[in-house]
């Protein structure tokens, strides 16, 4: 009788001891199926709250709830058995104390079955980071651009263009490092402060608009599938499932109204009505 040995999910720390070594490879999901698909090619998922963009066709994430991120959550650790799962506290959810973002985030970890959360912000927020990490929950930081705070920065801007910028960005970063965090994510940071913050901190940098200078990766999974209709200009597409899906269902139309749809053979052994 043949013994199949159980997949050991990656943890927190065997990310950590990837700081300067293989990079992380890291993807966003957000339903069962399409994790099913990743899990054996990627260290983390993320269930980001641009689910409401990608998903939900909002215009931000700042509409995105709770609920609709424990959901999502939910579906993405059932589908998977090998990737970290992290899930973002949207918007509202941690912002106002280290007690309301702890007492949220146990709902997450405790209904998804995740192993982190991922929150936005940068030395603001080192407090709450080190709370929730004192407390048994893993934080995954993220920095630089930062969709939630949208409305303040003007719209979806690099950050870091000018060394003016650094210090702050720099500062951010040093902080939730210091605070815990187990990796940081560098969004949309311009290429040599995402170097330098990289090799300033001691825990990985994970890279989304930042360039291949960080420890790993992340792009959201519909804009590297070619599903996105307005992708950032960074993002490389892997495929083009959007086309592919459009002329499935063109050709699903045209036999539906031309009365060739289904096939005999696809009839699935009903008999013919005498």
């Amino acid at each position: 009788m043949s013994v199949q040995s159980k997949i050991k999910r990656i943890t927190v720390p065997d990310i950590r001891a990837r700081k300067g070594n293989e990079p992380v490879v890291c993807l966003t999901g957000y339903h069962a199926h399409t994790a099913r698909y990743i899990d054996p090619y990627v260290d983390v998922i993320l269930v980001g709250d641009s689910l409401g963009m990608v998903m939900y066709g909002m215009e931000t994430t700042l509409g995105v709830t709770l609920d609709m991120m424990i959901a999502h959550g939910s579906a993405v650790v059932r589908g998977t058995e090998r990737a970290l799962v992290v899930v973002d506290m949207p918007f509202g959810s941690y912002e106002e104390s280290p007690e309301v973002a702890f007492r949220n985030a146990v709902r997450v970890i405790k209904e998804t079955g995740c192993t982190a959360v991922k929150l936005e912000g940068g030395k603001r927020l080192a407090p709450t980071i080190r709370y929730l990490n004192e407390r048994g929950i893993p934080v995954m930081a993220h920095i630089g651009l930062t969709p939630q705070s949208i409305q303040v920065m003007g719209g979806f801007k690099t950050q870091g263009r000018v060394e003016e910028e650094w210090a702050a960005i720099e500062e951010d970063a040093r902080a939730v490092a210091e605070a815990g965090a187990f990796a940081v994510v560098l969004e949309g940071i311009a290429e040599p402060l995402a170097a330098k913050i990289t090799g300033q901190i001691d825990v990985p940098t994970i890279g989304i608009g930042a360039s291949a200078a960080c420890d790993g990766q992340i792009l959201v999974l519909e804009d590297m599938l070619g599903l996105s209709p307005r992708a950032p200009k960074f993002v490389k597409e892997f495929a083009t499932l959007g086309a592919q899906i459009a002329g499935a269902a063109e050709a699903y139309a045209r036999e539906v109204r031309a009365r060739t749809f289904p096939a005999a053979e696809h009839t699935y052994g009903m008999k013919k009505v005498k």
